[in-house]
């Protein structure tokens, strides 16, 4: 990834362009922090087509329904620790 200033992007913009048109996103900043990023139009275009981690994880579910589920499986009861028993070894 390029980084850049603002004010040099300002003054080489043709040129910045030129950069994320190949396919390098360009990183803008205002005194070493990161404030913006120029990107190729194909690769906004496309950025919202993918899905997100949500719908993947969902679409993973579903995949793979009937291997998380947990019915038919003998599971014992859960038994807790009594914290207010004492216990006196001799």
């Amino acid at each position: 990834m390029c980084r850049t200033s603002i004010y040099d992007a300002r003054n080489n913009l043709s040129n910045f362009v030129k950069i994320a048109e190949s396919g390098e996103p360009v990183e803008l900043t205002r005194y070493d922090k990161p404030v913006a990023v120029i990107i190729s139009y194909e690769e906004y275009k496309h950025k919202d087509e993918k899905p997100s981690l949500i719908a993947r994880i969902n679409k993973l579910k579903e995949k793979y329904a009937d291997v998380l589920s947990d019915e038919g499986i003998p599971l014992g009861p859960k038994v807790y620790a009594d914290p207010n028993r004492v216990i006196f070894e001799e």
